[in-house]
């Protein structure tokens, strides 16, 4: 029975994107551990609070990842 967990800043990814993140988890995981355990394949989604994550010892915020998405930013530089 596995459990995927997945840990994201808040306010990054919308509903769609999470569930989309959810079933291609979990189709990743049933192409390795068989169909028969589609049904047990847990997959959660945690949010972290924006600036509650850190990298390189500096906080990461919403703003900071969306920047990286946009390819405006590098984090730490």
């Amino acid at each position: 029975m596995p459990l995927v967990n997945v840990k994201l800043i808040e306010g990054v990814f919308t509903s769609a994107q999470k569930q989309e993140m959810i079933r291609k988890l979990t189709d990743t995981m049933v192409s390795i551990e068989g169909e028969n355990l589609r049904p047990v394949t847990w997959v959660v989604i945690e949010e972290v609070k924006s600036g509650d994550w850190g990298v390189g010892g500096a906080p990461l915020t919403t703003d900071d990842v969306q920047a990286l998405a946009a390819g405006k930013s590098k984090v730490n530089a």
